[in-house]
């Protein structure tokens, strides 16, 4: 069960093919660069999923000649690398390849069509807005999802009244708005479009994502000034 039938000398022939497989795939790697290795990209995982499967058939299969597998390595990372050429030169190659970047939030609203483009959530998005250090939708003028799936927030220099994303406001969204004073603004707790509180109730659709989450006061986030 633990040593197989093959003899205890094939069990040299594995670390010897290991430290060869490693050593030249370590070397292949290093010769793409810094981007397949620092963001993963759609066509940077196909590369870890292929090389995964070549190289550790190559490390114990004795069926599977050294030579055969440098050679599956060699033409993968080649593969890699052209695509990552023509991204770097052809915006429509990195568009078909990479995808675009999409805006998800304008002016401290969540754009619906963002989210849909993205396969994304509000919820998720605002939980990336919360890694951000954003506390509420008041606070970011634009925020884009990049073509590697991360999330780049644009601040404003004066946050205005928005929608807070932090709990229990994500957790118990409806939020009563008969104790607003005059000419408080109303957000819609899922995308934060505001509208004034006197013309909406908790069950007014929203014009903009179309939902009926319901609506909540628009409060305006703190600012928090480094001391001088």
């Amino acid at each position: 069960m633990f040593l197989g039938e093959e003899p205890l000398l094939f069990y040299a022939e594995i670390a010897v093919r290991t430290l060869i497989i490693y050593g030249y795939t370590l070397g292949m790697i290093r010769w793409i660069g810094g981007r397949s290795v620092t963001q993963l990209s759609m066509v940077d995982l196909i590369l870890v999923i292929a090389l995964g499967s070549a190289v550790g058939d190559a490390t114990f299969y004795p069926d599977v000649p050294v030579l055969q597998a440098m050679l599956v390595i060699t033409v993968i990372v080649c593969l890699n690398k052209l695509i990552d050429n023509l991204i770097e030169r052809y915006d429509t190659a990195k568009r078909m390849i990479d995808g675009r970047t999409v805006a998800v939030v304008r002016d401290g609203r969540i754009d619906r069509e963002g989210l849909i483009l993205r396969d994304i959530s509000a919820l998720e998005l605002k939980s990336l807005l919360r890694l951000k250090g954003v506390s509420n939708l008041g606070q970011v003028e634009f925020a884009f999802h990049e073509s590697g799936g991360g999330l780049s927030v644009f601040p404003r220099d004066t946050p205005v009244p928005g929608l807070p994303i932090v709990p229990p406001q994500d957790v118990e969204p409806l939020a009563s708005l008969s104790d607003a004073a005059p000419d408080t603004q109303a957000c819609c707790v899922n995308c934060g479009s505001l509208r004034p509180a006197e013309l909406v109730t908790p069950v007014t659709r929203c014009t903009d994502c179309g939902r009926t989450d319901g609506w909540t006061p628009a409060v305006t986030p703190l600012v928090i000034r480094p001391a001088a």
